[in-house]
Order: C-alpha cells, then structure tokens, then sequence
C-alpha cells in the first residue's frame, strides 16, 4: 500500500451539476394519441409543483374514471420522483463529509507510517500538487456544465492513477493540460484556480484542523462522563489509532454504499412498477398511452439522474482501493455481501437431529416404563439431583426453538430483524441454523439422561456412578467451552454478537443501552429458572457429595443467592432503564423502571415465601406484589412493547399497521400473554399433583413463561419494525472517526 494515494475523490461526482436540462425534466405539451383516435388525448406538462396530465377525452364514456386514474398517477408519479431526488441530496452531501474524513485518513496514514517526514522533496510536491488538484476540480466542477464535470472527473481520475504509479512526468503533462482547461472555463464560472489552491491546504496540514471523535463507549467513558472528566480528543499517531479509524470509516463506507443500492433500486423498482401500471392501462382500454408517457418518466429526475450510479462507482473505486489493496473481488465482497445460499446439508442435519430428538424422547419414556425406574426407593433422590440438572438444558432448547419460530415468522411476514438488531450483513442466522443448534443440544443432553439411566438401572456398570454423575457437568462445560471459542466455526459471528450482549447487560448501565442488548436483557428475566439451575450446578458440584447423589444445597447461603440469581435480570433491566431515562430524558423509561422494581419485589417475596409455607402473611404479601407487577407488566406488554389497544384506531383495539392479516391472531395472543403471566398463581397457591412431583411443576411453571417471551418476542419487534426503528430511518447513523473544527464553528 503505497502512502502517497490519491484522495477519496468522493467530491468530484457529488458537486458535479446533475442535469443538463435547467430548463426543466420535460417539454411543456406532450400529446399522447390513441390507436384508434385521430386527436390527442393528453396533454402532459410540467408545472411548479411536478408534473400534470390531462385527459382530452373526459366527456366521453367513462372518461371521468380515465381523468381520475391519471390524476392519481400524476400524484404517485410526483411524491415517488419528489421523495427520490431528498434522498439523493442527502446522500451527495454524505460524500461531501466522507470525502473530508478520506482526507484526514489519508493523512493520518501518511503521518503514522512516517511521522519524521517523508524524506524526499519529490513525494511532498506530489501530495501538494494533489491536494490543490482536487479543490481546483471541486471548485470547478460545482458551477461548471455537465461536459466540464466529466472532463475534470476524467483528469481526476487520470491524476490520482498517475500520482500512484509514481509516474511525475505523466503527472506534469496532466497538470499542463488542467491549466489550459482552468483558463478556458475561469471565463464562465470566474473561478482562479490560483485563488481556490490558496484556500485549500495541504494533506498533512488536516491534522491541525481535525480531532478524533471518542464514539467507542466503555465503562470508563461513561466513568469519565459522569464526572464531567474532559475527553481526550488530541491525534496521536499510532498503529492502533490508525486501525481504529479505518475500521470506523471503513463500516461509514459499507453503510453509505448500502444507502447508494437502495436508491438505485428503488428507481428502477418505481419505473418499471409505472410501466406496467401504464400497459395495464392501455390493456385495458386499447389506448397507446405507455411509450409517451414513459418517456416523461423516463426524462424525470427518477428516470435520468445517474448521479447515484457515478457516485456508487467512485465509491467502489475508493473502497477497493483504500480498504481492500486495490483487491477489486475482496473489495466488492465486503461491498456487495452475497445472500447465503440454504444448502441442503443444512436442511438435512436439521430434520436429522430433529428426529434423533423424538427418537431418544420415546426411548427414554419407554426405558422409564418398562423398567420402572422412577417407581423405585431414589425416585425422589433423583427428582431433587439429577433433574434440575438435566431441565436446564430443556429450558435452553425450548427457548431456541421459540426464538427459530419467530425468524421463521418475522421473515415471512417481512420484518427486518437483522437490521433491527444490527447483526452483520450476511452473519444472520436463519430458523434452520438455529433450530440446529437447539436440536443437537438436545440429543446431546437426552444421550446424557438415556446414559445416566442405564447405568444406574444396569448392575454391570453401576460401578461407573462417579462418571455418570458428571455428565451434565462435562456437558454443561462443552457448551461453554463451544461458545467461547475464537476459532472461526460454528456460528463465530453470532457468538461473539451473543457473548457482547450478555457483557453490556451484565455490565448495565456503563454502556449505552440498545436495542439488543435490552432485548436481551429481556429474555434472562425468563430465565430464571434456569439461572438457579446454573447456581445449583454450582453448589451441587462445588460443595455437594455428587458421588452418592447426596444434596446439601439447602443451606442458608444457598437460600440466599436463590434471591440474587433471580433478580439479577431484572436489575439489569432497570440499570438500562434508568441509564435511558438520564439519557433520552423519557419519562416512559422512568415508569418502565417501575415495573421492572416491582417484578424485583414481588420475585423476592415469592421466593420468601417459598421459605415460609403455610405462613398466611407471607402468602398475602406475595400475591398482592406479584398481582401488581403482572397487571403493570401485562399493561406495559400490550400498550408499549405491541402497540395495541388503541380505540381509536382503524383496527379497533389494536393499531393502525398490522403485518398479519387475520386480526384473531393479536387477540389471541393478548389472551395467552395474560394466562401465561399469570402463571406464578400455582407457586404462591400450591397447587399440588398426584402425578406430578414438585420439580417437574416448577420445570412446568418456567416452561410456560418462555413460552410467553417467544409470543412477546414477536410481537415486541413487529411494532418495532412499524414504528420505532430509527425514527423511520432505513439505516442507522454511524459515527465518523474525524471531527472538522469548522463543523463544530458551524453548529455553534
């Protein structure tokens, strides 16, 4: 990688003049004729407010309906042409920002790589000659005709393969033939190319004017901002800044180039969507409307900017060259990401460890059976030991299939999660992926249960209990191991994206709170359960006798951080509530913090009073807090988290968007989110089962309440998809490693 490249040259296609049509998109006039008519039948023209049509022929029969379709055209036709050149505008000035970032990285690289000075008088007079270049180019090409444009973009382009070639005498001839073009159009446009390089510095003289941007938060940021500690925003030149930076422009890049492929599509998705409307037209009342209308359509500004198409490739030029060592197929795969393909491996494996599931399922319910083996005199040793071991793994599965089920559905019913949640473009994993996952850790932990089982029951190995003991632990520490790992298999993406949530909620509120990481957050709070499945684990291995299944777990200590293992999720949340609330000043987050502190009180006090059975105070005081909390919670559900129950809307009792069409269905879920939060009744009111034993209606219990999550889960991102992302925006901004001291002056 050469030092002395050429700047990103972002500016000499966003400032170019977009059209050489000033006088206006289209003629005034336009006829369009009929087959089967000897006169015209419309006229079509261009006034202030777009573009107008109007039908000739309204007094014939059904002329009327003729006059109101193309007034309807007319308007979809101007709010889609209106609404594309914002867009554009938009974006030409984010290459303008990107130009000026590629600036202050270019010569940031440059100091880093020799912070003494180039050392050779040739290479500064190059980079200064590029420098005055590109203002001159800039400068020129903003008030200049779209001919003047595309030659300078041609000595644009030619300059920089020329500075890095190394080629001076190639350089020197293009600087002579500019000079003689800036005199020909300093007539036009009054523009001293002398003048304009006075104004613009040179690459190394950025640095005085540019500051770091801290964007990257950690604990010790948010530290330092709450005791107003001033943040260090001085350059300094090192690998590991330089790295930081890049990465950060680099993603800046990616973002904006995704932007660039929308708009595109988005033009040609709008007109070809109005030539079909047009053919269905003529179609349908044997007129010839289409070719001439079209050619309206086609001289818009919908239909002929090519300002996003040059910009696109002078961003691939740029990107491939600064970012990918001028590796074009590396540059435009990170560019352009390929859509993963579903091979049939993947579906193979997943019907497979599906079946391997049901499969172990019957053997096991059989071998239970035919053995009577729960019937026995250590049915309850093994109910109180074993099986809480083995449900956390059922507690683990059961919510990955619930989360499959809802990629299944949020991809049916076109809801953006990926984007909503920010995975990486190409890493998210779809229901197939995931549901493999679940499905081995289930055969995985049911091979575990069939072998614990058959090794007690057989007496030729019984003497292999000590082994057989451990193996939900061996499993349990396979798990982990599996997930932690740096090595690129197995889903890296989606672990470490896991692995950095649970920080941030573990670590709440010294980070700034997202979407993911709250919604995270949210699916521990029903995971208690199987959070004190970890704790036993803990304690049953660390300071039990496990060799002869012998529980001591039942110590004050233990009893103890039963409360503390069950109120950490929602401690979490309430940290990223208040840290919201400080933040965004939403009173909304305030009353959401509430509801998280009463699930904490009323969690405490039915855990107190699973201490204290048969006391009536503590069963009273249990069951007004969790009372309160579940209807403040099931309110908070419906209203906030769904966006239901809305009288006024044009779904009544529901909201205005709804991507599924069969209405039922929220009603249905309202009702189960109700019946299933309401779940904890059976623990304070000791419903009690002949068949059931104590351990399985707790598994039960917790079950049904990951069950309720997966049904909130989809709802709660569903009217986030409608109405909450980003305030309607289709990315989500993305900070910029350098700061201009004239756009902190301009914001002042």
């Amino acid at each position: 990688m050469t030092l002395h490249r050429a700047f990103s040259g972002l500016v000499s296609i966003s400032r170019r003049q977009r059209h050489g049509n000033s006088h206006g998109d289209v003629e005034e006039g336009v006829q369009l004729t009929s087959s089967n008519t000897t006169g015209p039948i419309l006229v079509n023209t261009t006034v202030d407010r777009g573009y107008e049509t109007t039908f000739l022929m309204a007094a014939e029969e059904g002329g009327e309906y003729e006059l109101v379709f193309f007034r309807r055209l007319d308007d979809e036709f101007n709010k889609v042409n209106k609404f594309y050149k914002e867009k554009v505008e938009e974006v030409l000035k984010e290459a303008v920002v990107l130009n000026k970032q590629m600036d202050a990285l270019i010569a940031f690289r440059v100091k880093v790589e020799n912070p003494d000075g180039w050392g050779w008088d040739e290479r500064t007079v190059e980079i200064s000659r590029l420098a005055s270049d590109i203002a001159t180019s800039a400068a020129t090409i903003s008030a200049s005709t779209p001919a003047g444009a595309k030659s300078m973009k041609g000595r644009s382009q030619a300059h920089m393969e020329a500075i890095q070639e190394g080629g001076s005498s190639r350089a020197e001839k293009l600087e002579d033939e500019e000079a003689e073009d800036n005199a020909a159009t300093e007539s036009v446009n009054e523009v001293k190319p002398a003048r304009v390089r006075a104004v613009r510095p040179a690459p190394l003289d950025i640095l005085d004017r540019v500051s770091i941007n801290n964007t990257i938060e950690t604990p010790r940021s948010t530290i330092k901002g709450v005791l107003k500690v001033p943040k260090q925003t001085e350059l300094k030149f090192s690998r590991e800044n330089l790295m930081k930076v890049e990465e950060k422009l680099r993603h800046a890049f990616i973002v904006f180039y995704q932007k660039l492929r929308l708009l595109k599509s988005y033009s040609f998705l709008n007109v070809l969507a109005f030539s079909k409307v047009l053919k269905k037209y003529d179609k349908i009342t044997s007129r010839d409307a289409t070719k001439h209308y079209m050619k309206v359509v086609d001289s818009s500004y919908l239909g002929s900017s090519d300002d996003v198409v040059r910009l696109m490739e002078r961003v691939e030029a740029t990107f491939v060259k600064h970012f990918a060592n001028a590796n074009r197929t590396k540059g435009m795969n990170i560019l352009r990401p390929k859509a993963k393909k579903e091979r049939h491996i993947l579906t193979f494996s997943t019907g497979f460890s599906a079946g391997c599931v049901f499969s172990l399922i019957v053997a096991l319910v059989a071998i239970i059976r035919t053995r009577n083996i729960l019937q026995g005199d250590g049915q309850k040793q093994y109910m109180n030991t074993m099986f809480p071991l083995y449900s956390l793994f059922g507690f683990i599965v059961l919510h990955i299939i619930m989360y499959a089920a809802n990629i299944y559905y949020w991809r049916r019913y076109k809801v953006n999660y990926s984007f909503i949640f920010g995975f990486k473009q190409g890493t998210e994993l779809g229901y197939r992926q995931v549901l493999l996952v679940g499905f081995t850790i289930g055969v995985f932990a049911l091979l575990c249960v069939l072998a614990n089982l058959d090794m007690e029951a057989d007496p030729k190995t019984e003497s292999y209990q000590t082994f057989t003991e451990l193996l939900p632990l061996f499993l349990l520490i396979a798990m982990f191991v599996v997930l932690v790992l740096p090595f690129n298999f197995f889903y890296r993406s989606s672990r470490f994206f896991f692995l950095a949530c649970v920080f941030r909620c573990l670590a709440a509120p010294l980070y700034k709170v997202t979407l993911p990481d709250f919604f995270l957050a949210d699916q521990f709070t029903s995971q208690v359960q199987a959070l004190r499945s970890i704790e036993f684990y803990i304690c049953y291995y660390g300071w039990g006798d496990f060799r002869h299944r012998k529980n001591t777990c039942k110590n004050s200590v233990y009893n103890s951080f039963l409360f503390i293992v069950a109120i950490i999720p929602y401690v979490s949340r309430l940290l990223q509530c208040l840290r919201r609330l400080f933040e965004e000043k939403n009173p909304d987050q305030g009353y959401n913090g509430i509801k998280y502190f009463l699930t904490i009180v009323a969690v405490c006090l039915r855990t107190a009073y699973s201490f204290h059975k048969g006391d009536i105070v503590w069963r009273v005081v249990a069951v007004i807090s969790s009372a309160a909390a579940a209807i403040f919670s099931t309110y908070w559900d419906f209203v906030h988290d769904w966006g239901l129950l809305h009288r006024t809307s044009k779904n009544r009792w529901l909201r205005d968007k709804l991507l599924i069409p069969q209405k039922k269905v929220y009603f249905i879920a309202m009702i189960l989110n109700v019946l299933l939060r309401f779940a904890w009744i059976q623990t304070v009111l000791d419903f009690n089962f002949s068949f059931m034993h104590r351990q399985t209606m707790v598994t039960v219990v917790a079950s049904l309440e990951i069950i309720r999550r997966g049904i909130w889960s989809f709802f709660r991102l569903e009217n986030e998809h409608l109405n909450n992302v980003g305030k309607y925006r289709a990315f989500k901004s993305v900070p910029l490693p350098f700061n201009y001291d004239e756009d902190e002056d301009k914001d002042d």
